[in-house]
């Protein structure tokens, strides 16, 4: 927790305010039980209504006077506590935005999710209970303590003995609930990943008529976690019987001691009221403490948690890189015995990959289901580093090129349509910031995706929900390579992102690409023969390892892998056209 304590920068009056003003209240609170013991033995003894009414309003203004006091107190933690979360999550969420593709699989979305919610919130709650509790429970004890002892030593000692008592049974009980509540935030994160497996993929669990599996194997996670909560819950329900046992001996005992201690005219009967006032103000102050000590242990476990992710350090950085100058003639695109592997695999995803990609070239890339066509090119904007070899952008390695720069180079349609909750113009400058309308014209068209836009009643200004839950999943594959396009990209890579248009609209698409835009170099990823049949050179890939290069006629002759797609997915004569 002390790492994270930096965000609490800037509120250095919110962190010295809030606990002082809770110690005002307390000192205002210690007060009252001497008040009381003025009522019973002066008022009521002497029956002086006056006094009694002249008591009751320094009460109330005692009161009134903790209250401003508590509500400055909560008004200056909850400044603090908020202001601490607001910095913490910016930060996270800005550090997640810097981990490679790398980090992001091993950590996963699920967990990361959970950090940056519920357990950046336990911490903000750690905060907030700290401020306000970490000086008054310990004075609020220590005090009550004190004003016993002023009033009687020996009826005074019941409370050295009662504190601890209920200072033991709190620490035993919070020792047995604590890892509990470690494991707590372990299985929100099952519960997120879960919710979110079934959120993306609610047409598939449907399509299937899993509802039912999907709701049991749920409902197991979440009893498992319910059953964490519970047993927290029982040893917890353990607390305050315990301690009202002790306290209720306690008062008892100082009733017992205290009336024979008035018999004999050592105390008053107000005092021995204020006593059991104190005694219960202890209690209290108790029993606030183990809350906190729950809340600061719950936000300790979960800035364990985040501190693994500020932790985790991108292993993709482009520190001391500057901007890089093209080699005049170089391939636009050369890969030299690449090998990849994934972190935690044992197996290469890419084996000894090597071809050239000149500008102004069309790259077909075809296999099976994970031969690697997919993390080929998500080599060429460095989403990846090689594990061995060297990817040459212009003739410069990637690893040489600023983020900027390479990506800047680079337009990316993904294999899944992504948009963004907005406007169809909105999506369309992710491309390219500053883009004009007719620039977002040109790609829409050769995207193949104008008409439908133009369909549309407000055009550009069409609100896309988000996920473009609104648009048919050719229409989003037509704005996500419209997106790309938007910028004229050096190099335009097209991961599979036609295989939901019609064969008509893939052939237009592909003419409109190789037409208008000149000097691009473009990959496309396809698992259809016929989208890539035309390209200016094919790779073929297999299990990582690249089979065959060349055009669609010289792979037929010399590659036995590309020959059997072909003949699996056209007929003869459309493999020899």
């Amino acid at each position: 927790m002390k790492k994270l304590l930096r965000y609490l920068k800037g509120y250095g009056k919110e962190t010295v305010l809030a606990p002082l003003f809770k110690m005002l209240e307390a000192t205002f609170e210690l007060i009252v039980p001497l008040v009381v013991a003025g009522i019973v033995d002066v008022g009521i003894q002497n029956r002086d209504q006056a006094y009694i009414w002249r008591m009751c309003v320094v009460m109330v203004l005692l009161g009134v006077i903790g209250l401003v006091c508590s509500l400055t107190a909560q008004y200056f933690s909850a400044k603090a506590a908020m202001g601490f979360s607001t910095a913490l999550r910016r930060d996270m969420f800005a550090h997640i935005s810097t981990l490679s593709y790398r980090e992001l699989d091993t950590l996963g979305t699920p967990t990361l999710v959970t950090r940056i919610t519920s357990d950046i919130n336990q911490a903000q709650t750690g905060v907030n209970l700290v401020l306000r509790l970490f000086l008054r429970s310990p004075f609020i004890v220590v005090g009550a303590v004190v004003m016993a002892f002023t009033i009687n030593v020996r009826v005074a000692v019941i409370f050295l003995i009662a504190v601890p008592l209920i200072s033991l049974v709190i620490y035993l009980i919070m020792k047995l609930t604590v890892p509990i509540y470690r494991k707590v935030q372990t299985s929100l994160d099952k519960i997120s990943l879960m919710t979110r497996e079934n959120h993306v993929g609610a047409r598939v669990v449907r399509a299937f008529g899993r509802q039912a599996e999907e709701n049991q194997e749920f409902g197991e996670v979440n009893d498992k976690y319910t059953k964490i909560q519970v047993a927290a819950g029982k040893i917890s329900a353990l607390l305050n019987p315990a301690t009202y046992v002790i306290m209720n001996l306690g008062i008892v005992a100082i009733l017992w001691y205290g009336s024979q201690e008035v018999y004999h005219g050592v105390i008053t009967q107000g005092e021995v009221v204020a006593l059991v006032n104190y005694m219960s103000q202890i209690l209290l102050a108790l029993l606030a403490l183990a809350n906190l000590i729950v809340a600061v242990t719950k936000a300790a476990a979960s800035a364990i948690r985040l501190n693994e992710v500020f932790d985790t350090r991108p292993s993709l950085t482009d520190e001391g890189a500057v901007p890089q100058k093209e080699r005049q003639g170089a391939p636009r695109v050369e890969f030299k015995d690449v090998t990849f592997t994934y972190a935690g695999s044992q197996e290469p995803a890419l084996s000894h990959i090597t071809f050239e990609a000149m500008a102004g070239e069309t790259i077909g890339i075809i296999g099976g289901t994970g031969c690697g066509k997919s993390t080929l090119v998500n080599l060429i904007p460095r989403f990846y580093d090689v594990t061995g070899g060297e990817v040459l952008i212009d003739g410069v390695a990637a690893q040489s090129y600023p983020f900027g720069q390479i990506r800047g180079k680079v337009g990316m349609v993904p294999q899944h349509a992504v948009l963004f909750k907005g406007t169809i113009r909105d999506n369309m400058k992710w491309g390219k910031e500053d883009a004009s309308e007719e620039e977002i014209i040109r790609a829409l068209t050769i995207a193949q995706a104008i008409d439908f836009v133009e369909g549309k009643p407000e055009k550009l200004d069409t609100i896309i929900s988000q996920g473009g839950s609104n648009l048919s999943g050719g229409q989003r594959q037509r704005l996500t390579i419209a997106r790309a396009l938007v910028g004229m990209p050096e190099i335009l890579i097209m991961d599979d992102s036609a295989s939901a248009l019609d064969f008509a609209t893939d052939a237009a698409l592909r003419h409109a690409v190789k037409e208008q835009t000149d000097g691009m170099t473009v990959f496309i990823v396809s698992q259809r023969a016929a989208s890539i049949k035309q390209a200016d050179k094919i790779l073929v890939l297999d299990d990582g390892e690249l089979k065959g290069v060349g055009t669609h006629k010289e792979l037929l002759e010399t590659c036995e892998v590309y020959r059997e797609i072909c003949l699996s997915q056209l007929s003869e004569q459309e493999v020899n056209r």
